[in-house]
């Protein structure tokens, strides 16, 4: 790879399909040799592919379609903006936490499955959200384990995981009413025991990445900053923070357009030119800043009151909390581009409009 770099020279461009992971040791080499890397998002490349003729996919085809499509569209090739040791750590423990997420979303969703196939109405008694409850199923298993554990190791297991004497009844109840009534496979109570030993595991481990990000995040200044936004809180400002580097854009219109929230116009020859909700984007900071702006409704401040003006207007809730979180994306981008807190309009003095 250095040979390579040395024979392009330093007026070379190198575009890369993957910044991190793999892609992050072509970065760092052409940081060390001063030759200028850039980004192509996968979905570009892909998009530019399905133009090239024939159906091959191979690593070659994959190179020749970056290069040729960087040299003669310049403005898909996005900047790699350098990253320092806070940059380097949340870039590793971000997607970590993602994946402990979806991993953990997995396993309760088979969980659930394995549950209702059992007995639908032990499966409607269990709150896999409960610690205690999981607890209780990773070390007794499902209805016929807990049954067959007797009430006294059931209520020991359950004072153990915490779980207050008033909130054991229901489970003990459904438990012994599945158990008579119900039919249950002797594979059940080891598939409850290991599956929800695994959400617990899992559940654990998001808990402490997110407390390692927040300690990250303690003296960052634009986390500070965003904190002080009307309706953004610990969860959707570590995400923006992690997730949005805001150097990458010419302005808060590129920015919104990367998260999903600019609408598409849709125009050909004459026809009735329209505009529709957007279906591309970061799904994850899509959803985040439209469903954080639920705690704005009914608020006196800029964005409560613009949702009011869309309601006024007869859009539906979900089409004005996308407004809202629209115009509050302009206001996230300038606080992040010049790490200022909010000011409401009509409370600042001298200080600058955001």
């Amino acid at each position: 790879m250095d040979a390579l770099l040395a024979e392009a020279g330093g007026d070379a461009l190198v575009v890369v399909d993957q910044k991190n992971n793999i892609g992050s040791l072509v970065v760092r080499r052409c940081r060390e040799a001063g030759v200028d890397v850039g980004y192509m998002t996968g979905l570009t490349m892909k998009k530019a592919r399905d133009m090239w003729p024939g159906t091959a996919k191979t690593d070659r085809i994959d190179a020749e379609v970056i290069a040729r499509t960087a040299m003669g569209m310049r403005q898909v090739v996005l900047p790699i903006a350098e990253t320092d040791d806070l940059g380097a750590s949340l870039s590793l423990m971000s997607p970590q936490l993602e994946y402990a997420t979806r991993c953990a979303t997995q396993a309760r969703n088979r969980l659930h499955a394995v549950l209702l196939e059992s007995d639908p109405a032990f499966e409607a008694a269990v709150d896999l959200s409960c610690a205690w409850q999981l607890a209780v199923l990773a070390r007794l298993g499902g209805a016929s384990g807990i049954s067959g554990a007797g009430r006294r190791s059931y209520s020991a297991t359950c004072a153990n995981a915490g779980a207050k004497a008033s909130s054991r009844d229901a489970l003990w109840e459904a438990a012994e009413s599945s158990a008579r009534d119900g039919f249950h496979p002797a594979a059940e109570d080891a598939l409850v025991r290991g599956l929800a030993s695994q959400i617990g595991s899992l559940d654990a481990q998001r808990r402490e990445l997110e407390a390692s990000i927040a300690r990250e995040l303690a003296g960052d200044e634009t986390y500070a900053c965003l904190l002080t936004v009307p309706g953004i809180g610990p969860k959707t400002a570590t995400t923006l923070a992690t997730m949005v580097d805001v150097s990458l854009f010419a302005g808060d219109d590129r920015l919104a357009s990367y998260c999903g929230l600019a609408p598409a116009d849709r125009q050909s020859g004459t026809s009735i030119s329209s505009t529709s909700a957007s279906r591309s984007g970061n799904k994850t900071l899509k959803n985040l800043l439209i469903f954080s702006c639920n705690s704005l409704v009914g608020t006196r401040n800029r964005f409560g009151r613009y949702y009011d003006e869309c309601r006024a207007r007869g859009m539906a809730h979900n089409k004005a909390l996308k407004a809202v979180a629209r115009k509050r994306l302009g206001v996230i981008f300038a606080i992040m581009r010049d790490k200022v807190p909010y000011v409401e309009p009509g409370d600042e003095c001298s200080k600058p409009d955001t």
